[in-house]
């Protein structure tokens, strides 16, 4: 089809990469300028829109849905990560799109995630098959890394802190969840953990955020691309108890099921294994209080001093 075609020309003279030269990023550059098949280049407009999109009561339409209608291309919902991983991203990357611009502070796992065009990408495409084409393109090439270096600039402000004891800086992307995780380290660890170290914490947009290898290879924790760990995890040598957070604001508390999962991944771990859930408040516990394994912990950012121990026999040691 001579748009999709049109469209992957574009996406080769804006500087995108060979794989992002393909039919799928050429469908998403066209849903995101709004364009159905018979509609002009220089009709296109830019929208806010999501990766899926959902019908009933979606704030944004989505871009699978819309190339599902428009151009009769079926992609599965399991999809969608390729698109923010091998399209989307990279979009953003080159000055093209823009993340979350009407709300920058959105949390990269939320309903909410959206996309639109830059303003300087939608001038030159909307000149595409023009006189005008060449000349905008090229200075779309040659403004595009300052837009980048701008576009980065604001990302990084927006990112939440953390320094460790050490000294070590750690930049978390906006959301409740790494809120959640920065307590566990700043509020939860000197109190109920004193003198622990931080062997590992993730982020959601980056899942290795902090990554003690050496310090968990020494207590037999596998560390590859198959380690389920939780949140973040706590050592205390003195004690020789490890402390397994799981962060909650919307599920995965732990459960008998990842307890089970956990005593797997470190049956040849020696150290005490201590299993905490932590809730931002209690409104989020008591969501999910049925989920909840037995003889395990309780922490609420809420009430920092306090914890509840499900079970009763015995209160913070390993199982």
């Amino acid at each position: 089809m001579k748009k999709i075609e049109d469209a992957k020309k574009i996406l080769e003279e804006l500087g995108l990469p060979r794989k992002q030269q393909n039919e799928r990023s050429a469908l998403t550059l066209l849903a995101l300028c709004n364009l159905k098949k018979n509609s002009k280049w220089s009709n296109a407009k830019a929208v806010s829109m999501s990766v899926m999109g959902n019908k009933e009561n979606a704030k944004y339409e989505g871009i699978m849905r819309f190339i599902a209608e428009h151009y009769n291309k079926q992609y599965a919902e399991n999809s969608r990560e390729t698109f923010r991983r091998q399209t989307l991203h990279q979009f953003v990357q080159a000055g093209i799109v823009n993340h979350n611009p009407e709300n920058p502070n959105l949390p990269t796992n939320s309903k909410d995630n959206h996309y639109r065009l830059s303003h300087e990408a939608l001038k030159v495409i909307k000149t595409f098959g023009s006189k005008k084409w060449e000349k905008e393109i090229q200075h779309f090439i040659e403004d595009v890394g300052i837009l980048r270096e701008k576009y980065n600039k604001k990302r990084e402000q927006r990112k939440i802190p953390l320094v460790l004891k050490d000294g070590t800086k750690l930049s978390f992307s906006p959301g409740k969840h790494n809120e959640v995780q920065i307590s566990i380290i700043e509020e939860f660890a000197p109190r109920f953990a004193p003198g622990s170290v931080l062997l590992y914490v993730g982020d959601t947009v980056k899942k290795n955020l902090y990554l003690d290898k050496t310090g968990l290879e020494k207590l037999n924790v596998p560390i590859n691309e198959h380690s389920k760990l939780p949140d973040v995890v706590l050592f205390d040598r003195k004690r020789n108890w490890l402390f397994l957070v799981e962060a909650v604001t919307s599920h995965g508390p732990v459960s008998p099921k990842r307890i089970v999962e956990m005593e797997k991944l470190l049956k040849k771990c020696k150290s005490g294994k201590i299993y905490v859930t932590a809730f931002p408040d209690f409104k989020e516990f008591k969501k999910h209080t049925p989920e909840i394994a037995w003889e395990t912990e309780v922490w609420v950012v809420d009430f920092p001093d306090h914890m509840i121990h499900f079970n009763g026999d015995k209160f913070l040691g390993p199982r």
